[in-house]
């Protein structure tokens, strides 16, 4: 239960701070002899505390957000939901095919220098509940997706653009772990040491965040994601 807490932790921070959840807390429960569909949504379940850790420690980059923070939950709990549904009725190959093209092209958007609102209206909100979908059947680097999405939408901060992806992420994972709670085998005994430590650990990853200069935190958002879509590419192509 320490060393799963612990896991917890360092999944919160990275999950908070370059986006990518999964890369520490899956194996880990892979690790521990769950089966990959148990770890899967035994890590979704668990995924949804961070962002409870994260909205608290990232009330100054929050402030008046409020009526798009509440739009986009909306858009990333019916995405979430939609994702559930298709992991627990389909397998998972689509996704781990289209896995790193998606990851690796999300991480090129952000090399790039940021263009204000380059992406409006209903093609935001669309690319918003694809990504959604994405995170909740599959999941694997979808915080630097959705990341992406949102530098090329708002006109803000990466740390401001990273809080409110941290909070709504907390969304679609929400309803994806109720329904892999009703529907799916989660293993209760693991989610509470992993959850306890991921509200930790949210909450120490955007004080970090906030204080990582200029636009470093897109850029390490960016390359940790590109290593994450080469090691997908090895895994599935090879």
């Amino acid at each position: 239960m320490l060393v799963l807490a612990l896991v917890g932790v360092a999944t919160g921070i990275v999950s908070t701070v370059v986006s990518l959840a999964s890369i520490v807390s899956y194996p880990a429960l892979l690790a521990f002899g769950l089966p990959p569909l148990a770890a899967n949504v035994t890590n979704t379940v668990s995924l949804t505390f961070t962002g409870v850790g994260s909205a608290a420690a990232s009330r100054p980059e929050l402030k008046g957000q409020a009526p798009l923070v509440l739009r986009l939950c909306a858009v990333t709990a019916l995405g979430g939901a939609t994702g559930a549904a298709l992991l627990l009725l389909t397998p998972p190959r689509a996704f781990e095919l289209v896995a790193p093209v998606l990851v690796a092209g999300a991480s090129l958007v952000l090399l790039r220098a940021p263009t204000s609102a380059a992406l409006r209206g209903w093609a935001f909100y669309l690319g918003v509940y694809a990504v959604a979908i994405y995170t909740g059947y599959f999941g694997a680097a979808g915080g630097v997706i959705m990341f992406a999405i949102l530098t090329a939408a708002l006109d803000q901060s990466p740390a401001h653009v990273n809080a409110v992806k941290n909070v709504i992420a907390m969304s679609s994972n929400g309803v994806a772990a109720l329904g892999f709670a009703l529907f799916g085998p989660v293993r209760w005994d693991v989610v509470v040491p992993l959850s306890a430590g991921m509200v930790v650990g949210g909450w120490i990853g955007p004080l970090i965040a906030r204080r990582l200069p200029g636009q470093s935190l897109r850029v390490l958002t960016a390359v940790a994601g590109l290593v994450v879509a080469v090691k997908l590419a090895f895994d599935t192509y090879t």
